[in-house]
């Protein structure tokens, strides 16, 4: 933490004693400023001491520091423009130019501080929620014991309204437990025997058991904490370019400020004092404060924002690179659907029933592994129908099955893919018609037959995730071009292209494929974003400009592979960031051109001999504290809900 105390709602500076004891300090060399405009002045037998004390009390590390830069002859450093200015002034007889000089740098550093701290605090919040011991089931009871302690195996003993202290596999017992933590979801979730569970999120109701799967150290709270601000720490493009040219920047003004002390006095024979202070003026308005940090308390405001929604970005590049992406490639499964089939249709033929036909096929499907048979058992069973008792099933490898139903009067069935049926029986020329049909609508035909006719069709789809017609419209509205990139066979990936509005389709692919797609992309668009599930997408996510990971809480490969993890599998969130990455270059974009501006206008003053260290002290604190607003914004940023189509 900094020096700065926080509580539940962040950090405060009026909570901050250093804080305080510059704002003093600024408030009482201020009087005497004030009256030394006004003609009256300390006698310098004991301004000299007085104001000396301030300013070694206030900027005794400024002055140290600059002092440094100086026998290294770093003449890039802020703090020593502060030296020349401070020094100049005592010469001048100025010492209380000399000391509001230090006092307003020294409070506008701090306010920097709190800036970046602010920014900072969504992160850190992070670190705040980690559990430091854990309940561990010993013998009959349990022990509480650090987390560095627990290993591999052991087993957590988590009550109501405890925090989970390490990820772990439920082994007994049923809770809903709140992991917004983690997904930045409310709504808590339901996790009973098999279901895992993560480090920092809240056990809310029931009693768990649960066998401990990570150590302390590769949690993914742990994974999120250490990732996010390593992000913090991964610069901008911007951030880069305007710490290169502060580099150049500082040196130049004290150039200029030396020749304007000197030419004047030398080629003009003017007087040398008043050339001093326009000199010394202008190093002061020249500092780049508010310059170099207009950057980075924009990007730890917007990753605080982002990972306060359960969204993980490493790095401030990849903020600014989201905000230009021109082209977004998405995948189709467990992206822009939940990668589960669904049965959509239930079609009888003959004398069957539509629950005749569902109960049947689940009664038999339910002794397979296969999603698709899955997929029937539980339609059966949401319509709360009794899956018929079925013997002597069998299971033929890529094609279906067969078993006797005891329930119908047609004893033998079998149910797969219609070429599997056909093996064995004709198929009605309705039945081909219709399985045709349903091919061009993307759904995938399961027929089943008794040992006569066919009996019916079922038809199953991968279910679309309900957001994704809206983020596929709302992505348009920010003129982004969105293309499907999937493994799936046309039909289908066509089928799910059209009911979105994707215009753009790229089926049938390998991971190289797309890996090759993305390179056209990047050539036919710049900046392009790459939307998968962080594991057969890796090399796509790794070619884009920004590779964004969906549903990537627990998965390690998926964090690792991706620049932007949502771990909540919020869709929804991908527009969000778009206009967050936007709002951060502008708000960047504002925050440097007030700065130049600022310096401009009061580097001509200096260069006319209308301004004073005063003003431009006030100035350069002014602009500072105005960047530090403005960028603190991007904490408060919100989607924009707009009705979609």
């Amino acid at each position: 933490m900094t020096e700065a105390e926080t509580d539940n709602r962040g950090p405060s500076l009026w909570r901050d004693a250093k804080f305080r004891w510059l704002l003093s300090s600024v408030a009482l060399v201020g009087v005497f400023e004030f009256l030394s405009l006004a003609g009256w002045h300390l006698p310098p037998a004991v301004g000299a001491p007085f104001f000396a004390a301030i300013i070694l009390a206030v900027g005794r590390r400024t002055i140290l520091n600059g002092l440094k830069a100086l026998t290294k002859l770093n003449f890039r450093s802020i703090n020593l423009l502060m030296v020349i200015a401070v020094a100049g002034a005592f010469y001048l007889g100025q010492y209380e130019e000399a000391a509001i000089v230090i006092v307003l740098f020294a409070l506008g550093e701090r306010l920097e501080q709190f800036g970046i701290q602010t920014s900072r605090s969504a992160l850190q919040a992070l670190v705040d929620r980690t559990p430091k011991t854990a309940m561990v089931k010993a013998g009959s009871g349990a022990q509480e014991v650090p987390i560095t302690e627990v290993a591999v195996g052991q087993v957590l003993v988590i009550k109501p309204s405890d925090m989970i202290a390490l990820d772990a596999q439920v082994t007994s017992g049923s809770s809903s437990v709140d992991e917004s933590t983690i997904t930045g979801e409310p709504i808590p979730k339901d996790k009973q025997s098999g279901d895992q569970v993560f480090a920092g999120t809240l056990n809310l109701q029931g009693y768990l058991e649960a066998r401990v799967t990570k150590l302390s150290s590769d949690t993914t709270l742990a994974r999120i904490i250490e990732t996010t601000f390593a992000a913090t720490k991964t610069k901008a493009e911007t951030q880069k370019f305007i710490e290169k040219f502060s580099a150049y920047y500082t040196p130049s003004i004290i150039l200029i400020a030396l020749l304007l002390a000197i030419v004047p006095t030398l080629f003009f024979a003017a007087p040398f004092e008043p050339w001093l202070r326009e000199a010394l003026t202008l190093l002061v308005i020249a500092c780049p404060c508010a310059l170099v940090i207009s950057t980075p308390i924009s990007i730890y405001a917007a990753i605080g924002n982002a990972s306060s929604r359960g969204v993980l970005i490493k790095g401030g590049k990849y903020i600014e690179a989201i905000g230009q992406v021109k082209a977004m490639a998405m995948d189709k499964t467990r992206t822009l659907t939940y990668g589960k089939p669904k049965v959509t249709d239930v079609i009888p033929f003959g004398e069957a029933t539509r629950e005749h036909l569902l109960a049947c096929a689940a009664g038999i499907e339910r002794y397979s592994e296969h999603p698709l048979a899955q997929s029937i058992v539980e339609a059966a069973r949401a319509e709360n129908l009794t899956p018929h008792e079925a013997k002597n099933f069998e299971a033929v490898l890529g094609k279906g099955v067969k078993a006797n139903c005891v329930v119908c009067y047609d004893r033998h069935h079998c149910i797969g893919k219609l070429p599997f049926i056909t093996e064995e029986h004709l198929a009605q020329d309705e039945v081909v018609a219709r399985v045709s049909a349903l091919q061009r609508e993307g759904k995938t035909s399961i027929v089943v037959s008794n040992d006569r006719e066919v009996e019916g069709i079922i038809a199953v789809t991968d279910e679309l995730k309900p957001e994704s017609r809206s983020v596929v419209v709302e992505l348009d509205r920010l003129r982004v071009h969105t293309v499907m990139l999937t493994g799936d066979n046309r039909a289908p990936a066509r089928a799910v292209a059209d009911t979105l509005g994707i215009r753009e389709v790229k089926a049938e692919m390998l991971p190289e494929d797309k890996a090759e797609a993305i390179k056209e992309l990047t050539q036919r668009y710049g900046v392009v974003a790459m939307v998968g599930d962080g594991v057969n997408d890796a090399p796509a996510l790794a070619l884009s400009s920004v590779g964004i990971a969906m549903g990537a809480a627990g998965s390690d490969t998926a964090i690792e592979a991706a620049a932007i993890a949502i771990l909540n599998d919020r869709l929804e969130l991908i527009p969000f960031l778009i206009r967050l990455g936007r709002r951060t270059i502008s708000t960047i974009r504002i925050n440097t051109a007030l700065a130049v501006m600022t310096k401009f206008i009061f580097v001509v003053l200096a260069l006319t001999g209308m301004s004073s260290l005063a003003l431009a002290i006030f100035a350069d604190v002014g602009i500072t504290v105005l960047v530090i607003l403005n960028s603190l914004r991007l904490l408060r940023f919100e989607p924009n809900h707009r009705p979609t189509a």
